[in-house]
C-alpha cells in the first residue's frame, strides 16, 4: 500500500509543537485559542463562605506552559464556575499578585459526546460531565516602592471587579464593598491607599499560614516545581506526595523565615535571620548606586569577588586547606580584602561588591538553614522567596553551603514559584479549594509571550521581525513577563534579555486531566523515550527551523494568504526561533524538556497566533482521495483468508509493505500477535480496543479503520482515540466521526458499528443495500486524548479516554509521535501493539542501529511485562 506522499516531514524528521512563553497572561485560549489580551476576572466582591456560593476548584491544577519560565500561570483543568480571584502579597521589598482568569470558550456537548460519555458511564452519579470551564492562573510582581504601578495594573485589567470582560464590568455594575485577599506587612501599611484608589478592602490574611499553604500546594500539585541547583545544573526533583512531610521552608524575603512543616495546616516557625534579601539590596544600593534589585543582580553576574573577599588560598599561599576540606577558592573572610587595601569605596568595581555581598548573604543563609534542618533531622531544605530569583550564583552558593555543612546528606531544593508563596496561599484562602483532591495531573504549564498591560499580538505581529528572544515587551515603566522588571525597549526595537532567566509559565486548569488507568506504574512512567543532551538539541532545533519557512506557508496557506495572515506567519517563526534559542542557551529553561516537549513546542505557537490548523486543506484533500478507494480496499481485504488479511491489515497500517518491500522490521512481533488475534480469539477474544489514530488521509482512512473494521468483525468493541486540538496533520477527535459516516456508507460492520457507538444518528442515505457483511452489534466510538501534540503523555489524558480505558485489553499506538517519540518503553496492563515507522536516519539508528523506513510492530502481551 501506498505510503502517505504528504505527511509532514516535520514528523519524520521531529516534529513540532507548543509550550507557550508566558507569565502574566497575555496568551490564547488553552482549547486552541489566541492572540490578544486573555480575558482576566477577579471577584467583584468577596461573598460570606457558603455552599452555593461558586467555587474556584483547584483538582488538576498544572503549569502552563514550558517548566522553566519563571512564575508560569497555572491551567484550573476542572473549574466550570464563573469565578476570579485576586490576591496580593505586599512585603517590604515586593508586591506579589496571583489572579485567576476564566476559559472565554466552550466545547458544545454533542449528540456523540453524550452518547460516548452515556456508553462510558460517565453520565452517573455525582461525576462531572466534561469538557468544562477552564481557568488559569497568573504571577505578576511589582517593587513595593513603586506601589501605584501595582494599582494600575489591577485597574487597567479591572481585576478587582472580575476583569474588562466579565458580566459585572461589561453591564456597568459597581458592586460594593469589594474585598481582596492579601497578606505580608503591606497589607496592614497600604490598606488606605487601595481603599482610596480602587475602593476595595484587603482582607489581611496571617503570612505564615501563607507561606505553608503556598508551598505545600506547588509541591503536591506541580510535577516540576521543585529543582536542585549545584555547579551550573539544574535537575528537577519529582517529589513523593506520601513523603513529602516533614520538611524546612526558608522563605527568603527582606528577611529570612525558616519554618518546619509537617503536613497541612501543621507547621511552626522554628528560626530566621534578619540578613536577607533586603540587606542585600540596601547594602547594594548604597555601594553600588543601583536603581532596582534586579539591576543589583545583573551587576553580579559580572563580577569578581576574589578582588574583594580573603579567600583560603590567600591565607595559604594559592593552596587548598585540604585537612578540613576547603578549596583555595572558598571564601575565609567576606570582605575581607578592603581590610589591608589602601582604597576607597569608589576604587572598587560596583559589579565585585555585588557578587561579594550576593555570596556572603547566601552563604549565611544556607549554613543556618542547615542548622535547623539539623536541629530536626530533616534533609530536604525548600528555600523559596524572591531573593533567589532564580540567580545561578545565588542557588549554587546556598546549594555549596548546604551540601558542605551537611558532608552532602541534605539538599537543597529550590521552587520554580518561590517569589509566590506568599500570594499563591492568600489566593487559596477565599474557600476551600479542593486542595486535598488536586493532582498533579490536572496542571499544565504553558509559556505563551505576554505584557501585562497591552496586546502581545498586536506588538508581535508589528514588530515581528526584531525579535530575537522570547522576552515580553515591557510597557513603558512597567514591569515585563511574571513581573521582573525589564528595561524599556529602546525606540521601536522589541528588547530581547535572554539573561533574565524566566522560569515560571502560565499554569492551567484545563479539561479534566486523569493519569491513564492501563499504565503499569504511572510513578515510574516517563514519555519521553530519548534525553534531550546539547547534541541532541542541535540537532533537532536545527530540524526545526528548516522546517519553519514551509509551516509557515502551510499556516498563511491555512488563513486563505491573507496580509493578516503573513503578518502573523511572519511574527510565529521570528517567536518559535526565539523559544528555540531560549532553549539552545539554557536547554533547562523550560524545565524538564524531551522530545515531545520539543515537538509540542511548535504546536502551542502556532495556536498562540491564532493559526488554529495549519494542515486544514491537506488534510481534507487527503481524506477525501483516501475515502474514495476505501470500497476497493474493503473488497480486496474480504477476499482473504483470516491470516492474509490480518498481514495485510498490519502492513496498511505502516503504509508499507514491511516484509516484500525492503524495508527492515527492526522489532517484528507480527507472529505474536496472529497467534494472539487468530489461535487464540475463539477462547478469550478481546473485549474493547483502544486505537490511538494519527495522521489524516490514508494513514486513518485506509490503515487503521480497517483494522478497526476486523477487529469488530471479532466481537471487540473499538474506541478510536484521536487528538482534541490539531498537530500537524493528525486527524481529531471532532473530524474523525465525520470520517466514519463516510466510509461507513461502504461497509455495513462500520455502519452499525457507528450507530451503536453513536457515531451516526439518522438513516443514511445512499447505503448499498447487496452489502454481504453480517451485522454486529459492538460499538465503534470516538474519544478525544485530551492532546494537541503529535506525541501523547499518559500522565494526563482526557477523562473520556480515562473511562474509556478501565474495559479495555487491547491498546494499539500507530504513528511515530505516539509509539517512537513517546511510549517505545512504556508498559501497560494489557496487551499492547505499537506500530510505526522510523522516518528520521537518526531516531533509526539512535534507537534500533537501524535504517530510516525500517518499521516496528512491538507486541507485548500482558502476561509478558
Amino acid at each position: 500500500m501506498a505510503a502517505n506522499n504528504n505527511s509532514d516531514p516535520i514528523l519524520d524528521e521531529g516534529g513540532g509543537g507548543g509550550v507557550k512563553h508566558e507569565a502574566v497572561g497575555e496568551a490564547g485560549e488553552g482549547k486552541g485559542g489566541g492572540g490578544g489580551a486573555a480575558a482576566t476576572q477577579a471577584p467583584a466582591a468577596m461573598l460570606p463562605r457558603s455552599g452555593s456560593r461558586p467555587q474556584l476548584d483547584l483538582s488538576g491544577a498544572a503549569i502552563h506552559g514550558n517548566l522553566e519560565d519563571r512564575n508560569p500561570t497555572i491551567l484550573l483543568p476542572n473549574q466550570s464556575d464563573d469565578i476570579s480571584h485576586l490576591a496580593l502579597d505586599i512585603g517590604g521589598s515586593l508586591i506579589k499578585l496571583v489572579y485567576f482568569s476564566r476559559h472565554a470558550e466552550h466545547s458544545s456537548e454533542d449528540k456523540r459526546k453524550l452518547s460516548t460519555k452515556r456508553r462510558l458511564g460517565m453520565l452517573n452519579g455525582g461525576r462531572r460531565s466534561y469538557p468544562v470551564l477552564g481557568g488559569r492562573l497568573h504571577f505578576v510582581k511589582f517593587e513595593t516602592g513603586k506601589l501605584n504601578e501595582c494599582l494600575d495594573f489591577i485597574s487597567s485589567k479591572q481585576l478587582h471587579r472580575g476583569g474588562v470582560d466579565s458580566p459585572s464590568w461589561r453591564s456597568g455594575a459597581q458592586p460594593d464593598n469589594i474585598v481582596i485577599k492579601a497578606t505580608g506587612g503591606g497589607a496592614f501599611k497600604y490598606a488606605d491607599l487601595f481603599k482610596e484608589r480602587l475602593g476595595v478592602s484587603l482582607e489581611k490574611e496571617d503570612e505564615m499560614d501563607c507561606l505553608v499553604a503556598g508551598a505545600n500546594f506547588l509541591l503536591k500539585s506541580i510535577r516540576h516545581e521543585a529543582f536542585t541547583h549545584m555547579d551550573g545544573q539544574k535537575e528537577y526533583v519529582q517529589i513523593d506526595q506520601n513523603d513529602l512531610f516533614p520538611f524546612l521552608l526558608v522563605n527568603v524575603g527582606s528577611g529570612v523565615s525558616i519554618i518546619k512543616v509537617d503536613g497541612h495546616g501543621k507547621f511552626q516557625r522554628v528560626s530566621g535571620t534578619n540578613v536577607g534579601g533586603g540587606t542585600y539590596w540596601g547594602l547594594g544600593r548604597l555601594m553600588t548606586k543601583c536603581k532596582s534589585f534586579d539591576e543589583l543582580l545583573e551587576l553580579s553576574q559580572r563580577g569578581d569577588n576574589s578582588t574583594i573577599d580573603m579567600l583560603v588560598g590567600d591565607i595559604y599561599g594559592g593552596l587548598d586547606y585540604s585537612k578540613i576540606g576547603l578549596s583555595a577558592s572558598t571564601i575565609a573572610s567576606s570582605f575581607g580584602k578592603t581590610i589591608s587595601d589602601d582604597k576607597e569605596l569608589s576604587d572598587y568595581r560596583p559589579e565585585d561588591i555585588s557578587l561579594s555581598l550576593l555570596r556572603m548573604i547566601s552563604y549565611n543563609i544556607g549554613q543556618i538553614s542547615y542548622l535547623n534542618a539539623l536541629r530536626y533531622g530533616l534533609k530536604r531544605i525548600f528555600f523559596g522567596g524572591f531573593f533567589i530569583r532564580g540567580h545561578a550564583y545565588t542557588m549554587d552558593t546556598i546549594s555549596f553551603a548546604v551540601n558542605f555543612w551537611s558532608k552532602g546528606e541534605a539538599k537543597a531544593m529550590f521552587l520554580r514559584h518561590e517569589g509566590f508563596l506568599g500570594a499563591l496561599g492568600a489566593f487559596m484562602s477565599y474557600e476551600k479549594h479542593g486542595l486535598d483532591d488536586l493532582r498533579i495531573h490536572h496542571l499544565v504549564e504553558r509559556f505563551p509571550m505576554g505584557a501585562p498591560y497591552i496586546s502581545w499580538m498586536e506588538k508581535f505581529v508589528q514588530k515581528g521581525t526584531q525579535i530575537t528572544a522570547p522576552v515580553p515587551v515591557g510597557f513603558p515603566v512597567t514591569t515585563g513577563m511574571g513581573g521582573f522588571e525589564r528595561p524599556t525597549a529602546k525606540g521601536d526595537i522589541l528588547r530581547s534579555d535572554a539573561s533574565a532567566a524566566l522560569n515560571v509559565g502560565v499554569l492551567h486548569l484545563v479539561p479534566t486531566l486523569d493519569v491513564f488507568p492501563l499504565l503499569e506504574d504511572p510513578k515510574m512512567y516517563e514519555p519521553n523515550t530519548i534525553d534531550l543532551d546539547l547534541n541532541e538539541y542541535k540537532y533537532w532545533f536545527k530540524i526545526l527551523s528548516d522546517h519553519l519557512p514551509d509551516l509557515v506557508d502551510k499556516a498563511v496557506a491555512s488563513e486563505g494568504g491573507t496580509d493578516d495572515a503573513k503578518r502573523r506567519g511572519d511574527a510565529f517563526a521570528h517567536a518559535f526561533s526565539a523559544h528555540l534559542a531560549r532553549l539552545m542557551e539554557e536547554p533547562a529553561a523550560y524545565g524538564k524538556f524531551g522530545l515531545a516537549n520539543l515537538l509540542e513546542l511548535r504546536e502551542e505557537c502556532l495556536r498562540e497566533f491564532q493559526f488554529v490548523d495549519a494542515y486544514v486543506s491537506i488534510k481534507q484533500r487527503e481524506n477525501e482521495a483516501s475515502l474514495a478507494v476505501l470500497p476497493d480496499l474493503l473488497m480486496e481485504l474480504d477476499s482473504m483468508n483470516e491470516e492474509a488479511r490480518l498481514l495485510a491489515l498490519i502492513e496498511g497500517v505502516l503504509a508499507a509493505n514491511i516484509f516484500d518491500w525492503g524495508s527492515r522490521a527492526c522489532i517484528d512481533d507480527f507472529d505474536m500477535f496472529k497467534k494472539r488475534m487468530l489461535a487464540d480469539k475463539k477462547g478469550q477474544p478481546y473485549k474493547r480496543a483502544l486505537l490511538f489514530v494519527d495522521n489524516s488521509g490514508a494513514d486513518v482512512v485506509l490503515g487503521m479503520i480497517p483494522l478497526a473494521r476486523e477487529l469488530l468483525r471479532n466481537g471487540t468493541e473499538v474506541v478510536l482515540v484521536a487528538n482534541s486540538l490539531p498537530a500537524l496533520n493528525d486527524v481529531t477527535a471532532n473530524e474523525l466521526p465525520g470520517i466514519v459516516a463516510e466510509a461507513a456508507k461502504h461497509c455495513g460492520i462500520l455502519r452499525k458499528a457507528a450507530e451503536a457507538g453513536g457515531l451516526i444518528f439518522d438513516a443514511m442515505a445512499g447505503i448499498q443495500d447487496d452489502l454481504k457483511d453480517e451485522p454486529v452489534s459492538v460499538p465503534l466510538m470516538v474519544v478525544e486524548n485530551g492532546c494537541g501534540s503529535p506525541c501523547i503523555d499518559f500522565r494526563q489524558v482526557s477523562s473520556e479516554l480515562a473511562a474509556a480505558a478501565k474495559d479495555a485489553d487491547l491498546l494499539i499506538l500507530e504513528g511515530m509521535g505516539r509509539s517512537l517519540h513517546t511510549n517505545l518503553n512504556a508498559r501497560f496492563k494489557c496487551d499492547t501493539l505499537k506500530l510505526a515507522m522510523v522516518k528520521n536516519q537518526r531516531l533509526a539508528e539512535k534507537l534500533f542501529n537501524g535504517n530510516i523506513y525500517d518499521c516496528i510492530c512491538k507486541f507485548e502481551p500482558v502476561h509478558l511485562t
